[in-house]
């Protein structure tokens, strides 16, 4: 059902997951731990999945917080938990609020989770192609710095995400890349087809928080397209031109 990185479950007052698809409610594509409210899935059973996400994680089912993503830079702190209807337009949270678990829902994009366990300020970020390279993933360590983190502390860890042998894409793609650094020429290689390029979107996340002067960073290394018993996938969807597609949530809680 989830999927824990050593590197947060050994910091006492933290509390997190990487869920996968596995032990929830919901059937045929969206089976079973759907918690994309996105999603055509049946909103009750997206609820009930995620009321056990919560379980798992030690927080009211209300207080599992999520943001309705855009696929931008922005950062927002979470004091108190909203409601859907409330929820800002942003791809990453931060607090230092204890009871809160951040959660962020993907199905390809790289969800990344932070903690400065010390301080006592986590973070979660969705963090897609145009996220990452807008800058989301430096935006949530600014907004962890502004609540007390501090940069050398900060761990962060990238969960399920589209590996680089899965993620083809055209020229135009990669010049965006290169346009803002020829360096990230290192993140693409040929894919066969003339024109196009594999992308290595984990790879490219990784330079980024390293780049950000980060205490630690690591990624648990699973592709969310060829696992399809574990994750769910967009790409792998959309390739199969299947109806819709179901969303795994990653979240990270401070305890009191």
């Amino acid at each position: 059902m989830l999927i824990e990185a050593p590197e947060l479950s050994s910091f006492p007052r933290i509390r997190h997951a990487f869920f996968t698809r596995r032990g929830g409610v919901s059937e045929g594509v969206y089976a079973s731990l759907n918690g994309g409210v996105g999603s055509k899935d049946d909103p009750e059973r997206v609820a009930t999945n995620r009321s056990l996400m919560a379980e798992r994680i030690g927080v009211a089912p209300e207080n599992l917080v999520t943001v309705h993503q855009v696929a931008s830079p922005t950062a927002v702190v979470a004091t108190r938990a909203w409601a859907r209807d409330e929820r800002p337009r942003a791809d990453a949270i931060v607090t230092a609020t204890p009871d809160l678990a951040l959660a962020i829902t993907t199905a390809d994009c790289g969800p990344v989770l932070f903690a400065d366990h010390e301080a006592g300020v986590i973070g979660a970020a969705h963090a897609g192609w145009q996220g990452a390279l807008g800058g989301v993933l430096e935006a949530t360590v600014e907004a962890m710095i502004g609540l007390g983190a501090q940069r050398e502390a900060i761990v962060a860890v990238l969960g399920p995400t589209i590996g680089p042998l899965s993620y083809e894409t055209g020229p135009e793609f990669k010049d965006r890349f290169l346009a803002d650094d020829p360096a990230n020429e290192r993140h693409f290689r040929p894919s066969g087809r003339e024109g196009h390029a594999l992308f290595d979107l984990p790879g490219y996340i990784m330079a980024r928080l390293s780049a950000a002067g980060l205490g630690e960073s690591s990624d648990l290394g699973l592709c969310t397209y060829a696992d399809e018993e574990s994750f769910f996938s967009y790409r792998r969807t959309t390739h199969r031109r299947e109806p819709d597609y179901g969303r795994q949530i990653s979240a990270i809680a401070l305890t009191r």
